[in-house]
């Protein structure tokens, strides 16, 4: 009799248990929905994190405007080119203000009118998660609204079915404990990102960089202008400086895995007992958990960031203070001269893009890795 219903009981966990494949095609199908939808709010959180701060009293570099008449400049363009122009000047998303000639016509009068810049530093600051949307917008098109998508995809894919696979084997290898029942779930989690978050640290790397704030005028991040740049900090600093910023990753990473994991099992089963089954259960629980590890992990994510997104020469490096100080330090540098907001720029749109990816990605996950199991021939006996 015991071992019938030791056979039976195995029998129902290796039903349970949905075949490998499934369950890589349902993770891979998560992870490209996350990613072609929410690569925007990522774009736009990592630019809040990134942008370069205004100095109280902006240096003046030509106190003085051209005179007219002057050597080198003709009379026509003296007379027009230090007139304030009707038209804003066309600025990319970067610290500095970028000279762009167009016409117009003033005054009914046909002429050349320059947008010149006044000698001032001036930065395209965004305010907020709407005015980030609506700057990137303008500068770059809609279409920079996904930029790195193509890099987020690349490390999404594999990184995410490495992450589900091995969070799933280890939550079903280690032992549950009717005490606390919810650190089976805390510790897969944790431990399966710590694995898959130190292997594509590299990739992640380039994202971060492809996607910050600029920082020379009219020359926004290209995959080839992030990967020279990367080039060179490897021939200066060696491989290491791959794994950048993984500390501050993991930071991040670690709790947050722990605590996403530890909720939506917890959330899943409250639903469950009281009747509640199906996709849209686990999408709420996924996005619930998901919305409380973001707010709890936030200050690491900036930290990780701004890390990253540190695209400076090695004569820069050399007098950036902030490049040799560990995570507490950076946090108290951070602190003392931007204050505590600081270390929660980006919240609006970390949070509005954590929820749904969340969301989407465990109903992807549990959806298609469900449907493919049952669809297959013979796996119902």
């Amino acid at each position: 009799m015991t071992s019938m219903s030791a056979n039976a009981k195995g029998k129902q966990k290796m039903l349970e248990i949905q075949p490998v494949y499934a369950k890589a095609v349902a993770a891979a199908t998560g992870s490209t929905m996350t990613a072609l939808t929410m690569t925007p709010f990522d774009l736009i959180k990592t630019r809040l994190q990134t942008q370069p701060t205004v100095a109280a009293t902006p240096p003046t570099l030509f106190p003085r405007p051209p005179l007219q008449g002057k050597a080198g400049i003709s009379p026509s363009l003296a007379s027009t080119c230090c007139r304030p122009s009707p038209l804003p000047c066309v600025r990319n998303m970067s610290s500095l203000a970028a000279a762009y000639p167009s016409h117009a016509t003033i005054a009914g009068q046909s002429e050349s009118v320059v947008c010149l810049w006044d000698g001032t530093w001036r930065s395209e600051r965004v305010k907020g998660f709407w005015d980030a949307v609506v700057k990137v917008s303008r500068a770059e098109g809609v279409s920079g609204l996904w930029k790195g998508v193509g890099t987020s995809l690349t490390i999404a894919v594999p990184a995410s079915t490495a992450y589900m696979l091995t969070y799933d084997y280890l939550n079903l290898s280690l032992p549950v404990t009717q005490v606390a029942p919810l650190l089976t779930p805390l510790t897969a989690g944790i431990a399966a990102r710590t694995i898959v978050a130190t292997f594509v640290s590299p990739l992640e790397l380039v994202r971060t960089r492809l996607q910050s704030t600029p920082i020379s005028p009219g020359t926004p991040h290209t995959m080839k202008s992030v990967l020279d740049g990367i080039q060179k900090m490897v021939a200066n600093d060696g491989l290491r400086a791959l794994w950048r910023g993984l500390g501050a990753t993991l930071w991040r990473d670690v709790p947050f895995s722990g605590i996403y994991w530890a909720g939506y099992e917890s959330g899943k089963r409250m639903a469950n007992n009281r009747g509640y089954t199906g996709v849209e259960v686990a999408f709420g629980s996924g996005a619930i958990s998901g919305m409380v590890a973001a707010l709890i992990t936030m200050p690491f994510d900036a930290l990780k960031t701004r890390r990253q997104a540190a695209l400076v020469s090695s004569a820069e490096r050399a007098t950036n203070s902030t490049m040799s100080l560990g995570m507490t330090g950076l946090i108290r540098h951070i602190i003392n001269t931007e204050g505590p907001t600081a270390l929660f720029a980006g919240l609006t749109p970390r949070v509005a893009k954590i929820a749904p990816a969340c969301g989407i990605m465990i109903a992807c996950y549990e959806g298609v890795g469900q449907f493919l199991s049952t669809a297959r021939p013979g796996s119902d006996e």
